[in-house]
Order: structure tokens, then sequence, then C-alpha cells
């Protein structure tokens, strides 16, 4: 491992010099992980990096339970701490990425400017290799007041709709939940708040004609789709962070052809729980103006927004606490973007989310972290770890 990528001095705070003696092992496991490509459509390929990091949980003293699946990567549970009273905290995280085999050949890890780069190193396998190493230090120190349950699964970044329910059913018995997907930005900020996602399909079918010899004849799905989507454009609210997104559209086989058929894919965001009914009734109340065409409307909302709470608020001012005694800054933020925390904080469990790497390209060929807050932020998880004794 590069040692000029090493901070010379991580600061005097004892967990913070404790875990620096880690810094070799936490890299190791990062690149181990990295170099495990998993893109979430490739079962075998996900089920690999499960394996790794069972592998890497058994040999801190977890006990590993994983739940099987069939069209996606199997869901992995480890459990450390022993004969504990207090509920557990949860760790959550995924160990799918959104990069297709073969992505290491352009985008090899490697370590470099003071960036660790490589395909899923932010999102999010910097937060898995983080936690096993907070872990480790908390094992090495005796330090693990109250159990932990590591939980990762294999189709986040496709929707979690075969991890969801057994995340859901863990998360219920645990005190407060720590999502390890990235800080948001360079300034490492956690996140207290995310918007829920919905994902929407418009599906017309008109009758084709020719455009020239029976043009009347025809009843364009592409024109009526036009129509549907300008009126899902007028649902988005700015001021209550409710956003409406016709990112795919496809129809028609010819330009001399009247379209018999078109469809749109559409994202939504909402930053309000009271928000996901409301829209659902706007989209099905959706009708066609041209009565030649039918309608189809497919999808809703599939991640509940994660609103800040006062238990989240809390956990994060604990956070921001024990980053200054560690010194360092820590700000709060909230994103677009949906995680399994969702879940989690919609169920009304403290949820504080953010507490992997420090980075940013997450998705592009950019993808990288910042090697010298991989050492704060893992003290910092360990720290949480350790100090929340209640949520």
């Amino acid at each position: 491992m590069a040692k000029a990528l090493k901070s010379a001095a991580y600061g005097a705070h004892p967990v913070i010099s404790s875990v620096a003696t880690l810094e070799t092992k936490l890299h190791e496991r990062l690149r181990r992980l990295v170099e495990i490509e998993s893109p979430s459509d490739e079962k075998r390929a996900v089920d690999l990096c499960v394996d790794a990091v069972a592998e890497m949980g058994v040999a801190l003293g977890g006990r590993v339970r994983r739940h099987r699946q069939r069209e996606f990567g199997d869901v992995l549970e480890v459990r450390f701490g022993k004969g504990r009273k207090s509920p557990p905290l949860m760790l959550l995280g995924h160990l799918d990425t959104v990069w297709p085999l073969g992505t290491l050949a352009q985008m090899p890890f490697r370590m470099a400017d003071g960036r660790v780069w490589g395909p899923g190193v932010l999102d999010m396998k910097a937060g898995v290799a983080m936690a096993l190493t907070a872990l480790e230090f908390l094992r090495e120190e005796d330090a693990l007041n109250r159990p932990v349950v590591l939980l990762l699964n294999g189709d986040e970044e496709v929707g979690s709709a075969v991890s969801r329910p057994i995340t859901e059913r863990l998360a219920r018995e645990c005190a407060a939940v720590f999502v390890l997907e990235p800080a948001q930005g360079l300034e490492g900020a956690y996140k207290t708040a995310r918007k829920g996602v919905g994902d929407y399909t418009l599906r017309v079918k008109g009758r084709a004609a020719h455009a020239g010899v029976d043009f009347e004849g025809g009843h364009s799905a592409v024109h009526e789709l036009a129509y549907q989507v300008e009126k899902v454009r007028g649902f988005t609210e700015l001021d209550r962070g409710l956003t409406v997104n016709a990112g795919v559209i496809r129809g028609g086989t010819r330009t001399n052809v009247v379209a018999a058929e078109a469809v749109a894919e559409i994202d939504v965001r909402i930053a309000r729980a009271g928000d996901a009914a409301r829209i659902e009734r706007r989209f099905r109340s959706l009708r066609v103006r041209d009565r030649g065409c039918v309608l189809t409307i497919e999808g809703g909302m599939n991640r509940p927004p994660m609103e800040r709470t006062r238990a989240t608020a809390a956990l994060y001012r604990r956070a921001a606490t024990l980053a200054a005694e560690m010194g360092f800054g820590l700000t709060e933020a909230s994103t677009g973007g949906g995680s399994d925390g969702n879940f989690t904080a919609a169920l009304g469990i403290p949820t504080l989310d953010g507490m992997g790497g420090v980075g940013e390209g997450a998705h592009a060929s950019n993808e990288s972290v910042v090697v010298r807050d991989l050492v704060p932020r893992t003290a910092l998880l360990a720290g949480m770890m350790s100090r929340t004794e209640s949520a």
C-alpha cells in the first residue's frame, strides 16, 4: 500500500490515533472489496463480495446469517456483541454497484493524488471497509457497549425490492440505524434527510396509419404521450421539494407511420411523506385527450422520504460534538437521492446517513474517496457506536 498517501498525523485524539494503527488493514479491505466487481444484475458476482465480507466479519468475531436470494445477491447479516441487554445498532449498506463486469480494466483500483479510485469505491465499498475497521477497533478496545447488526444487501442500486422486507424487519429490533452510504460532497456532511423516490411509466396505445395516405385514420400514441408528459410536468412543486422528470421517452416506428405505441419513464422525488398519496392520485387521474388511444399507468413510489426528525437530529448533534472533540468539523445536509435509510427512517427509527467515505464521482468515471478522511471518519463511526447508548 502506498505510504505516500498516509497522513503523517491524524491528531491527538486517542480514538483517531488508535484507528490510524489499522489504516493498512482498512486500505486492504477496501482494495479487496473494490476488486470484486459486483454489479446488481450479476448475482454470482455480488455473492462473491458477500463471501468476502462474511469472511471478514467472522474473523472479527461476527456471527453470520445469509439470507439467500434467487435473482439478486444474497443479503448478509453479521451480528457483533453477545449478551447485551440494549437493543442493537444497525450498520446498513449494500454491496452491489452500478458498474458492469469488466470495468476494472478501465478503472482499476489505485491510490494516487490523495485519493482511492475504482468502481464502487465511494458508493459504497469504502463505507463497508470503514465499518469493519471500526468494529475491529472496538473489539480490540473492548469498547463495543451494545450489539451491532451489520446488514448489507445486493440490490440497492436497483430499488431494494428483494432486501427491503429484511431491512425493515431487522431494523425494527434496533435503537438506531447508521447508514454507510457516502457522505455529502467533499465537505463530508452527514445526511439527515433524503427525498423519497418514485418511478412511473406511462404507456399509450394508439392506432397506426400511413402518415400520408390515411393520416386521419390514425391515432398517434406519440402525440397523446406528449400531451400527458406536459400534464405531468405540471405536477412539479419546487417549493415543496416535489419534482417530476420524464427522463426516457420511446415511441413510433417510422416517420411516415402514425405511431401506435409510446412510453415515458418518469422519476418522482418527494420531500414529505404526505405527498406520496397526493402524487399517486394525480398520476391515476390522468385521462386521454384522444379517445382513440388507451393510456396505462404503471409504477408508484418505491422509497418513502427520510425526513429530518428530532431523533435523527439528535444523532447528528451527537456526531458533530464527537467530531469536534476529535478535532474536525461535521455538517449536515439533505439530498435528493434515496438510500435504504429511507425505509428505516419511515418506520420511525432514528436514522443517520452518509456515514461512509468522503469523495466524489459516485456512478461516474472519476469515482474516488479522499484518503485523509478515511481514518477520522472511521474513528467517528466507532465513537458513535460506543457512545450511542440510547436513541
